[in-house]
């Protein structure tokens, strides 16, 4: 699928994003099967005036994938990059990686960016593609733009939890959860645009 365009809002272009290393008011959730969340509201301070520049420097892609043998494009616009690469008028969202790094002691190596430019962009039920299949993993998600409704359930079954993420929040899974929980951002009847940032670290190879 070739890049896909897209023009950006304009949400707040004079402000200048920052944020504070020692993240004050980090709360973190315990759940069940050994699993964590920590989510800090408005950590990333200036995140709207953010959101334009990310729109203007990803290579935005619209990938495919199968429902029910049907190919479907994704109803979201994505971009993958080294956080080495967040340079220039993001590197922010660079530093930001160091110092969760530093925080959470993993090396954030890659990042995962996803725009969802209205409520019908969505991502359903899922754990993270490689992450699941490790006893652990730390993935970071900083949001900017409009909130929307992060979901996570049990994968065996229960209530799901909400988040709403948008300017600036900073919202980390741990230990067991790409194992033992499922997260969603789902379909809503009307919503402005977001993007979520995704740090992920290198997972070691499993012994054989």
């Amino acid at each position: 699928m070739e890049t896909a365009p897209w023009q950006g809002s304009l949400l707040a272009a004079a402000e200048v994003a920052t944020f504070d290393p020692t993240c004050p008011g980090l709360v973190r959730h315990d759940l069940a099967h050994d699993a964590w969340l920590d989510h800090l509201p408005g950590w990333l301070e200036g995140a709207d005036g953010l959101f334009d520049e990310v729109v203007d420097a990803m290579a935005w892609h619209q990938g495919t994938e199968l429902i029910q043998g049907d190919e479907v494009l994704r109803p979201r616009l994505t971009a993958s990059l080294a956080v080495d690469e967040l340079c220039g008028a993001v590197d922010v969202l660079r530093r930001v990686g160091a110092c969760l790094s530093d925080t959470y002691a993993v090396n954030f190596e890659r990042v995962g960016v996803n725009l969802y430019r209205d409520g019908r962009d969505s991502v359903a039920w899922h754990g993270d593609r490689i992450a699941r299949d490790r006893p652990t993993a730390t993935i970071a998600i900083v949001s900017l733009g409009q909130a929307r409704p992060f979901r996570a359930r049990p994968a065996d079954g229960g209530a799901s939890l909400r988040f709403d993420l948008g300017h600036g929040d900073l919202l980390v899974m741990g230990g067991t959860f790409q194992r033992t929980w499922k997260h969603a951002v789902p379909k809503v009847a009307r919503a402005g645009p977001r993007i979520s940032v995704t740090y992920r670290h290198a997972y070691s190879v499993p012994a054989t």
